[in-house]
């Protein structure tokens, strides 16, 4: 038999097998009974249609929670998802420049971002404006790993993030912080809640501006405004049902090398849902997700506004223990351009089924979708999961799913473009890439800490890469195969927050046998918080190991360890301050190049001071 090695496992063996075991060495000072009720696992939402803990949706999925966020203080998405178990993070800079987010390896287009439920991406290049999402005004954040196409159609190859936003509690009246850094980093933000009847209403707000900090060696500060703001008013019905709507808006400037870029992105969702009778429950979404971006550089102005509008039907039908959901989808994508594109806009039909089953200690997941899209055809992908309960402390899952990315408006229909050196044009024959996935899974769960490995892999065919020749196009030419290994622990008790993320990966292109460009193979994250009294103080280190620049892997782009401190202090009664340092050592790092010699540097160390008083 064949032994796979993956690349990296001595660079992280001693780090991850040394912090693995440390959560079970700090829980074993607690006084809890070997036979106390294990950690409470999050509910999550993303995995399945409806409600369930991280281990009954049988998929690899990490939940950031308000209490999270509110010790790691990101300041950013780029920052929030760095380190996290199969992510990888590729910025052109900090500040608002171009992020992309590539989940097991996938591509850039291949993670799905859902805000509010309201799937937000550029329809002309595919990618989600990760960049542009306030990161201040999410509450929460669910990361799930794998294929979900057949719950969410395209792109849900690599797997889906969902942000949700400020949802305030219930007596909490509302909110205001105000804080500054070096890079003339300043920002304001704030918020209000209110409740009548059965009625809540809530608004929260943020303004930054920041000079920013050169993004190439030797170049100028390149900076970053940006607006935003999220409302939600949601209304109790009698039957216990609920209507909602939700909107989210930012908006402002970033500036790069050679110009800068106006942009607007907006998500509003409208949603109600009911019991229809003691084994039905319905729940219909109308949304629209806009990516407005007008760019100005050497004189000219391009402008590529695109918008998606989806309506979206789910029904659970419960019977006893066993759950089947049924739904449908119409969606639709619309481009409105400075470039003349052939087609500017496509609709997509779609169903979906789940089948939760569920037999004692063993639960048992049958997915199916079809989807018919104008553009590119029908697409069917499926899904099948099982999980056994050994004990109340320990979990298996295996998986099996399928997946498709779709070709984005830029691969299809691109006009042909002279840029000097090369001419690129967009295929309208491309097909669409279909993905395959196997994973098996373990985890543990105890009174005060928890560990979780899983194990995959992914194969993707028809992978959409660009031609290079006397005229640059996408074509179907490459196939990946992704293998790898994630691993968590974490352990929260005695005033102590510890979580260990490690990732282990073999990205390759099957026919060159080279690494896929921009991955790094290697990763590991700690975070660790202590309160004390009115302080919590924490830090996290991340280490990443290197990547290539190109698909002919000769620009290789070192590997890297950076080291965050934070501390939080409750001064007086609703009033906290809190104080960041990003880059403690001022690393010099980068993730991507602008050119075969020069590299697109992330900003040095970075420190931000805020105050809050909160309204009760």
């Amino acid at each position: 038999m064949r032994v796979t090695r993956i690349p990296g496992v001595r660079f992280l063996a001693g780090p991850v097998f040394t912090l693995l075991p440390l959560s079970a060495a700090i829980a074993a000072t607690s006084d809890a009974p070997d036979n106390a009720t294990p950690l409470m696992e999050p509910i999550v939402v993303t995995a399945t249609v409806g409600p369930r803990t991280v281990g009954e949706s049988l998929s690899s999925v990490t939940v950031l929670d308000e209490d999270d966020l509110d010790r790691q203080n990101p300041s950013s998405v780029a920052e929030a998802l760095r380190g996290q178990p199969g992510i990888d993070v590729v910025t052109n800079g900090s500040f608002g420049k171009s992020t992309s987010v590539f989940t097991r390896g996938t591509g850039a287009e291949s993670t799905v971002l859902l805000v509010d439920g309201v799937r937000l991406r550029s329809a002309t290049n595919g990618s989600p404006p990760w960049q542009f999402v306030p990161m201040e005004l999410v509450e929460r954040m669910e990361l799930v790993r794998g294929p979900r196409s057949a719950l969410y159609g395209a792109d849900a190859v690599g797997g889906v993030v969902q942000a949700f936003t400020l949802d305030p509690e219930a007596g909490r009246k509302g909110w205001i912080e105000a804080g500054a850094g070096n890079f003339d980093n300043q920002k304001v933000s704030g918020g209000a809640s209110a409740t009548a009847g059965d009625t809540r209403v809530s608004l929260s707000g943020l303004h930054q501006d920041t000079d920013g900090t050169a993004i190439v060696e030797d170049g100028e500060d390149k900076g970053f405004r940006n607006t935003a703001g999220v409302g939600r008013v949601v209304h109790t019905l009698p039957n216990g049902g609920e209507a909602s709507l939700v909107m989210m808006q930012s908006e402002g400037n970033t500036e790069y090398t050679g110009g800068d870029t106006d942009f607007m992105i907006r998500t509003v969702g409208v949603a109600l849902e009911a019991p229809v009778s003691d084994y039905w429950y319905s729940r219909v979404q109308l949304s629209e997700a806009r990516d407005e971006q007008k760019s100005h550089s050497s004189g000219s102005t391009s402008v590529f506004d695109t918008s998606t509008r989806t309506a979206r039907w789910e029904n659970t039908l419960t019977a006893g223990v066993h759950e089947l959901a049924l739904g449908a989808e119409l969606q639709s994508d619309e481009v409105e351009s400075t470039t003349p594109f052939d087609e500017d806009s496509r609709n997509n039909a779609a169903i979906f089924s789940q089948l939760r089953l569920n037999f004692g200690p063993t639960d048992l997941q049958l997915a199916l979708r079809g989807d018919d899209n104008e553009a590119f055809g029908r697409q069917e992908t499926g899904a099948i999961a099982l999980g056994h309960q050994f004990d109340r402390s320990h979990r298996m899952r295996m998986s099996y799913g399928t997946s498709f990315r779709a070709p984005t408006f830029n691969d299809l229909y691109f006009p042909s473009t002279d840029y000097g050196f090369f001419v690129y044009e967009g295929n309208p024959d491309l097909a669409p890439e279909k993905g395959s996935s196997v994973e098996v899974g373990f985890s543990g769960h105890y009174p005060s800490w928890y560990w979780d490995v899983a194990l995959y892999q992914l194969d993707v065919d028809n992978l959409i890469q660009t031609e290079q020749g006397a005229v640059w196009r996408p074509v179907n030419v490459a196939e990946a195969r992704v293998r790898g290994i994630e691993l968590a622990s974490g352990y929260e008790a005695n005033y102590w927050h510890l979580a260990v993320k490690a990732s282990l990966m073999d990205p390759r292109d099957r026919a060159t046998d080279n690494r896929l460009p921009r991955r790094t193979h290697q990763s590991l994250r700690v975070d660790l918080d202590r309160e004390l009294g009115n302080w919590t103080l924490g830090g996290s280190a991340i280490a990443k190991g290197y990547r290539y620049n190109d698909a002919d892997n000769t620009q290789r782009l070192p590997g890297y360890v950076t080291f965050d401190a934070r501390a939080a202090w409750r001064f007086a009664p609703d009033w906290t301050a809190q104080f960041t340092i990003e880059n403690v050592t001022d690393k010099k790092y980068s993730t991507a190049r602008a050119s075969r010699t020069t590299d697109y540097i992330a900003a040095g160390t970075t420190a931000f001071a805020s105050v809050r008083y909160d309204f009760n």
